[in-house]
């Protein structure tokens, strides 16, 4: 991830620890700890285990990702989404910013007239909310999903993004020996 998202993964984050102990889904005691794990692996640079829903939810096992979407689904009446059959069209995939979406763990993958829907795990992340509200600039429609579901677009959708290797070029004949 790059240095520029840092901050905004740290505070994405931070601020969703802080709703789910608000909305009395975690301890203070738990995010604490999970904290400490947290802060451990955005060291390493791994994206995918750079979340305090994970870290809570399938590593400390004190809260279960799907009471979160639950909440939010009934508290704020945010519709859910399955990602595993969607496609963005070709020309979005290059305006994601990956680095972003991993931050964030949220991906705008659609536009109907003036809304532009994302999909998100950390709904009740204020940070991620009005991350992407500055960056689309417009009207949206969130969507809770699953952690899995963020983490296996973004990586089918860097693995596309990929340039394809180069292929290898054969060696020139030997010049016959004279």
């Amino acid at each position: 991830m790059s240095k520029e998202h840092r901050p905004l993964l740290m505070r994405a984050n931070r601020l969703l620890g802080a709703a789910l102990v608000e909305h009395n889904l975690v301890k203070i005691e738990d995010l604490e700890a999970a904290n400490e794990k947290l802060i451990e692996l955005v060291a390493t640079d791994q994206p995918r285990q750079s979340t305090i829903l994970g870290i809570l939810a399938y590593d400390m096992k004190v809260l279960k990702e799907d009471d979160v979407l639950h909440h939010i689904v009934e508290t704020d009446g945010v519709g859910l989404v399955d990602l595993r059959d969607y496609e963005l069209p070709d020309d979005a995939k290059k305006l994601i910013d990956v680095d972003a979406c991993w931050a964030t763990w949220s991906l705008p993958f659609d536009h109907e007239e003036e809304f532009t829907f994302v999909a998100t795990a950390y709904y009740l992340s204020p940070a991620v909310r009005a991350f992407w509200e500055k960056q689309i600039g417009g009207p949206i429609l969130w969507f809770g999903t699953t952690l899995e579901a963020i983490a296996d677009y973004l990586e089918k959708l860097s693995a596309a993004n990929q340039p394809p290797a180069a292929a290898a070029v054969p060696a020139a004949p030997a010049a016959a020996a004279s």
